[in-house]
C-alpha cells in the first residue's frame, strides 16, 4: 500500500478508494509489510500496536507483533508468546475451514517466531523454528535467507566422508536435482 509523506496508511489512498475511519486487517498488515519493507520497524511497531488492539484474534498481525515486542522494545517473552499465539489462531482457522488452503501462510509466522527468538539471541529455538517454517513452504525465500544468515549448511549426504568429498558433492547434486523434480510435479 502507497504510503503518504508522513508515513499514514489512512492518509494515502488511490484515487477511488475510499477507506472507511476503520481501517481493516488487511490495510493494517498492508501498511505494517510496507513500513518493514522500507526498514521502517518502529513506525510498523507503532501502527501494529493499535492494530492488535481492534483484531486481536488476526494470526498475521499478532505475528509480526510479537516479532517487533520482542526486536523494538526488547520485550523477548511476550513477543514469543505473541508469535505462538498467532500459530495457534491460524492453525484453528484453517482446520475450521476445509476449503483453505492456506498452509504456505503459516510459513511467514514460523519466520516471524524464529525472528523473534534471534533478536532474543536464541539462535537454536530460531534454528529449529525457521526449520518448521520450511515444512509449510520449502521454497520461502525469506525463511532461507534467515537459515543462510545463520551460517545453517545443509546436511552431508554421506556422513563418514569429509564435506567437500566429491562423492558427497556428486550424491548432494543428485539428490537436489531429484528433490527439484519432485517440486515441480507438485
Amino acid at each position: 500500500m502507497p504510503m503518504s509523506e508522513h508515513g499514514d496508511p489512512k492518509q494515502s489512498m488511490n484515487s477511488g478508494e475510499a477507506l472507511s475511519e476503520e481501517m481493516s486487517s488487511a490495510v493494517y498488515l498492508r501498511a505494517v509489510k510496507s513500513f518493514l519493507a522500507k526498514g521502517r520497524k518502529r513506525e510498523a511497531y507503532e501502527l501494529l500496536q493499535s492494530a492488535v488492539v481492534k483484531y486481536d484474534d488476526d494470526p498475521f498481525l499478532l505475528s509480526y507483533f510479537g516479532y517487533l515486542t520482542a526486536f523494538i522494545a526488547g520485550k523477548y517473552r511476550n513477543g514469543i508468546e505473541s508469535c505462538k499465539l498467532a500459530i495457534t489462531l491460524f492453525e484453528k482457522k484453517v482446520l475450521s475451514d476445509e476449503e483453505n488452503n492456506e498452509t504456505k501462510l503459516n510459513a511467514v509466522l514460523y519466520l516471524n517466531l524464529g525472528r523473534t527468538y534471534l533478536a532474543w539471541g536464541k539462535k537454536k529455538d530460531a534454528v529449529d523454528t525457521l526449520q518448521k517454517g520450511l515444512r509449510f513452504d520449502k521454497q520461502n525465500k525469506e525463511l532461507l535467507a534467515e537459515l543462510a544468515k545463520l551460517g545453517i549448511r545443509k546436511f552431508i549426504p554421506i556422513s563418514f566422508l569429509d564435506r567437500s568429498n566429491p562423492i558427497n558433492d556428486l550424491v548432494g547434486k543428485m539428490l537436489r536435482k531429484s528433490s527439484d523434480q519432485k517440486s515441480k510435479k507438485d
